[in-house]
């Protein structure tokens, strides 16, 4: 009986996060065997958290979960290991702004047990100029740095199961910004078994986005000074 966790990690998203939770609900609602939606509140200044204990009154698989912010990467990680605390089989995350679409989860369910990671490639992106630049400069420094090709190692539209992840979860530093981008190296690294889907990919559907080219710069260097110090443990 297969028990899976979705993972939803949100920041001031008090304009979507109703109905992404109403998106996402029958999913778990589906699967049963104790399945649940997680979304976590990264100290959000707005009424993002208030909304969400709202819903669960009538969503008894909706577990909300507010912590102090982080940001997106240690919310993501914060997340993975409260579903393997919890006993999930499967953790699957996305994002808490509407891009992603939840009908496009079940041919990832489908190959749940052929993969220890089912990921989607965002083909024909919606969401910028500058969030594709990113991707395409990411891939290219993950080449330099781990000596890997990963198609799109950053994607919010990702099925694991749980229990590989435990195995390599530890690899990463706590509160580490790219959290979802060293699972991909790390996979990528062991040579595990990783299928990519194409999936669709739409503007974030409200709210404001809290990634700029500032931070996008910000965070690029950092990150490339941790790629270099990491890759001696990604072996």
């Amino acid at each position: 009986m297969d028990k899976l966790y979705i993972v939803i990690p949100a920041y001031n998203e008090e304009e979507t996060v109703l109905t992404v939770i109403n998106d996402w609900y029958p999913i778990v609602e589906k699967i049963g065997n104790g399945s649940k939606l997680v979304i976590i509140d990264d100290g959000s200044k707005d009424a993002t958290y208030s909304i969400m204990l709202e819903a669960a009154k009538t969503k008894p698989a909706f577990e909300p979960i507010t912590k102090p912010n982080g940001g997106h990467g240690a919310t993501v990680l914060y997340g993975y290991h409260y579903a393997i605390e919890q006993g999930a089989d499967f953790v699957f995350q996305t994002d808490s702004d509407g891009q992603t679409i939840p009908d496009e989860f079940w041919k990832f369910w489908e190959l749940r047990n052929k993969y220890a990671m089912t990921i989607g490639h965002r083909k024909g992106r919606q969401d910028g100029f500058s969030r594709i630049f990113v991707t395409k400069t990411l891939k290219m420094v993950l080449f330099v740095c781990f000596h890997v090709s990963i198609t799109d190692s950053n994607t919010p539209f990702r099925l694991m199961k749980s229990n590989i992840l435990k195995e390599n979860i530890e690899l990463i530093p706590k509160d580490y910004n790219l959290s979802n981008v060293l699972v991909s190296v790390i996979y990528a690294k062991k040579k595990l078994p990783v299928k990519y889907l194409p999936i669709t990919f739409r503007p974030r559907q409200g709210g404001v986005n809290s990634i700029n080219m500032k931070k996008i710069i910000k965070i690029g260097k950092k990150a490339w000074k941790d790629f270099w110090s990491l890759n001696k443990y990604l072996v």
